[in-house]
């Protein structure tokens, strides 16, 4: 892996062996054993988006792999004042060993490894949020011990989450129910691309706007949050119209009995889930937002390590 740019670039290999390094990762984390793959190097971080724990598991990430990372605001670097994509990332590249950016255009990522000599890492944009799908994707096989023929469902806004999950699962052969309210649906070219990688792992990926339906065998359900950053003037009117999307004790009840509930955070309960349970019996989401910081460690050790 040169970067990861999004899941649909890479292969079911790929993905594997990300998810098999971040187990070892993370086992010889609790152990206490040293694993400083990425010693002496270094990595930016360009956020033009906010975060909590993005910023968190890959600064702590690289620390734990030996190496040094930078915090780059858009208030910090010439990009956010007009410079090019084109002059910062050769600049970048003469002094860093791996970028990771959450922004909100794709294309910034896309331009970054294009015009870039190092590894880029897309930590989010509007469309796509790789490393997110790879912690959730880590979290269900702990749980289940596999992943291929399970089925995982998301209900809610078909956004950059959904893309990235319906990736994953078209790669990893798990498949995947969508339940989005009309006119909140998909991107329709990831579907399309989604469908085509599916084909090849035998993933089974529907689409509906009947959460009860999609739900129902469910062995993992899954939302986001209906307002995404930099839609809160959208919040009353998006409120309206996800009523009945809520992830709540009736809709878990349609899941398998051990069903678990997945959530990439932050979360406002009462609105797209209720406390009873993100709160409950089904949540895992804390082991989850802890896998953001291994599946970024492998991630990171395989595009930025020694060849």
């Amino acid at each position: 892996m040169k970067h990861l740019i999004t899941l649909k670039d890479i292969t079911t290999d790929d993905f594997n062996n990300i998810l098999k390094l971040a187990i070892k990762l993370k086992d010889e984390n609790k152990k206490g054993i040293p694993h400083h793959l990425l010693k002496g190097k270094t990595l930016g971080m360009i956020f033009t988006k906010s975060s909590t724990r993005t910023r968190v598991s890959f600064e702590v990430g690289m620390y734990q792999l030996g190496g040094q990372a930078l915090f780059l605001s858009s208030n910090d670097i010439q990009l956010g004042r007009g410079e090019t994509i084109y002059d910062t990332a050769n600049v970048l590249s003469r002094f860093l060993d791996g970028i990771m950016i959450r922004t909100f255009k794709q294309s910034d990522v896309e331009d970054l490894a294009k015009y870039g000599t190092i590894p880029i890492i897309n930590g989010l944009t509007d469309l796509t949020h790789p490393c997110q799908a790879l912690a959730d994707f880590l979290t269900i096989y702990e749980e289940k011990k596999k992943l291929e023929g399970l089925k995982i469902t998301y209900v809610g806004d078909g956004n950059n989450v959904t893309h990235s999950l319906l990736y994953a699962a078209a790669l990893s052969g798990m498949n995947m129910s969508v339940a989005t309210p009309k006119g909140f649906e998909c991107d329709e070219e990831v579907v399309a691309t989604a469908l085509a990688m599916a084909k090849k792992t035998g993933a089974v990926l529907e689409f509906t706007n009947d959460p009860e339906k999609a739900v129902s065998g469910a062995d993992s359900v899954y939302t986001d949050t209906w307002v995404s950053m930099g839609q809160e003037s959208e919040k009353a009117e998006k409120v309206k119209k996800f009523d009945g999307y809520q992830v709540n004790e009736k809709l878990m009840g349609y899941a398998k009995e051990d069903a678990i509930f997945l959530h990439c955070l932050p979360a406002y309960r009462g609105f797209e889930v209720s406390e009873g349970v993100i709160d409950g019996r089904w949540s895992r989401v804390f082991d989850e937002a802890e896998n953001r910081l291994h599946v970024q460690k492998a991630v990171m050790a395989m595009t930025m390590g020694d060849k």
